[in-house]
């Protein structure tokens, strides 16, 4: 027999506090329900006392969730508890995960409360949580600079109180596995009553030993991992989701327990993420690098024709590689698209938004040989459909580049209803829009980031370009998809623009 381990997935929350990855409601319900369709036991759909948007968030998604628990992070404060049992109302399945911080350098400096003090907050917590919901978790921030007897109290009495979940987080990312999976054995053995909780992990990967600091908690006890999908998160990211299902079902000669995830869904999730966050995955990514089932040398090559298992511990398609082409075409209908969306999850405003996403998917049909889910997802990504304002808009775009000669942008954009035209030289065709836009808009933005990934493979695939943009201690990712390079650039960056402009923020919930 095997135990199940509980797969906390907390991309909307953490991986979410990446900079310039604040998603709009609508983006947030969209990898809530690729989450379920995954298999995920407990969303944490993000921080609801962190601003009004974030609790709507939650509460829409709680809405819809039907199989997964949806969960909302809360301080150990009443405010905060207050305003995540009311935001995880609608739910079928909720769950209120409070903490407070445990470690001395914590407790003095950044709550100035006595180790007395915050064993009362944690315990009116988690009290007062149970008032929403009987799913409540406790996590001791800071664990792995915590006091080993001091742990012991506050889990002891939080267990008395009536939390059903204890999470030990490496919130810093400073522990190593041997000593985690220590921590984790301890903890379990010195807790009273420790057998009739879900002991859980959440470990960050400033040392790069997330995924494996997590495994050794598993090892040792842990019954609930918590992670991201790409290992998104604070700093240098989470445990990566991927990874530690990955590492479970494929070592099951290690491991006594086993997850509910469909892995066959990881890949599209990951690229949905990445889509929508403009966090490209690097190709050497574990699992869902376009590198991760690729093999250049020769000796490999040749071993892996003869017999796949003599350089390969997984099946490509097992995590879904290869299963993502789409059997639609340019002849394809619009109840044919319609369905291929609601499988994919993608759940459009209204029946114009349907309407506009289907006239690109045949626009792009007839540039493109193949069609593939990614293309879809971007397709719904594009502005005029999930774009949370439409004050900026492209309307037209003209570029050349010539080699000895300045590349030069005309730019016709359509700014409050109203059109403006601008033309600009730049270093190349991409620099003259962004000059050109520019000209018109000027936003007085700092430009951190410019990133180009290929979608799918072939010339004739799209490009989805990333920007990242900065202005009055704000950060915003703009994303913009299609065929022609300079025409994803200057959607990505009017993109960017439109969300400063509708003021899409975030506050650090630990602040």
């Amino acid at each position: 027999m095997t135990d199940k381990l509980i797969i906390f997935d907390t991309t909307l929350r953490d991986g979410e506090q990446s900079p310039g990855a604040s998603m709009t409601k609508e983006e947030k319900l969209r990898i809530a329900r690729q989450l379920e369709k995954l298999g995920v036991d407990v969303i944490e759909a993000g921080f609801a006392a962190a601003s009004p948007g974030d609790a709507d968030a939650i509460h829409s998604i709680a809405q819809v969730i039907e199989r997964s628990t949806v969960c909302s992070l809360a301080r150990a404060s009443e405010k905060d508890v207050r305003v995540a049992g009311e935001a995880i109302k609608p739910a079928k399945h909720g769950r209120i995960h409070t903490f407070i911080a445990t470690s001395p350098i914590h407790m003095e400096k950044k709550l100035r409360m006595s180790p007395d003090e915050v064993v009362e907050r944690a315990v009116a917590a988690v009290k007062l949580a149970l008032e929403y919901t009987d799913d409540v978790e406790f996590s001791a921030e800071d664990a792995v600079r915590s006091e080993m007897d001091f742990l012991v109290r506050v889990f002891d009495a939080v267990i008395q109180a009536g939390a059903k979940t204890l999470n030990v987080p490496d919130t810093v990312g400073y522990s190593i596995p041997l000593l985690w999976g220590e921590r984790m054995k301890q903890l379990i053995e010195r807790v009273p009553n420790s057998n009739k909780v879900i002991w859980s992990t959440h470990c960050h990967n400033d040392l790069g030993m997330a995924s494996a600091n997590s495994l050794a908690a598993v090892m040792n006890g842990a019954r609930q991992v918590e992670c991201t999908i790409n290992g998104l998160g604070e700093r240098a990211g989470n445990a990566s989701l991927e990874e530690v299902v990955m590492a479970v079902k494929t070592r099951r000669d290690v491991f006594t327990c086993d997850t509910r995830i469909d892995t066959t869904q990881i890949v599209a999730t990951s690229k949905l993420v990445s889509s929508i966050t403009g966090y490209p995955v690097q190709p050497n990514k574990a699992i869902v690098g376009a590198n991760a089932f690729a093999h250049e040398s020769g000796i490999h090559q040749d071993g892996v024709l003869k017999h796949r298992e003599t350089y390969e511990i997984m099946r490509a398609e097992d995590v879904g590689w290869g299963a993502n082409k789409l059997t639609l075409g340019k002849l394809s209908g619009r109840n044919a698209f319609r369905s291929r969306l609601q499988e994919l999850g993608i759940v459009l405003k209204n029946e114009d938004a349907l309407n506009a996403a289907f006239v690109r998917f045949k626009d792009l049909a007839d540039r493109k040989s193949e069609i593939f889910d990614e293309d879809i997802q971007a397709l719904v990504s594009d502005d005029g459909v999930a774009q949370v304002s439409d004050h900026f808009r492209l309307v037209a775009i003209g570029a050349h580049s010539e080699t000895g000669k300045l590349p030069v942008a005309r730019v016709i954009l359509s700014v409050g209803g109203k059109e403006q035209q601008s033309d600009s030289q730049g270093g190349g065709p991409v620099d003259a829009t962004f000059k050109a836009i520019e000209q018109i808009v000027q936003s007085g933005t700092e430009l951190l980031l410019y990133s180009v990934n290929n979608i799918t493979s072939g010339t004739d695939a799209q490009g989805e370009v990333t920007v990242r943009l900065s202005k009055g201690g704000r950060v915003v990712n703009g994303q913009g998809a299609d065929t022609d390079i300079v025409v994803a650039s200057a959607k990505a960056y009017l993109n960017a623009l439109n969300k400063l402009d509708a003021g899409v923020d975030r506050a650090h919930p630990q602040v």
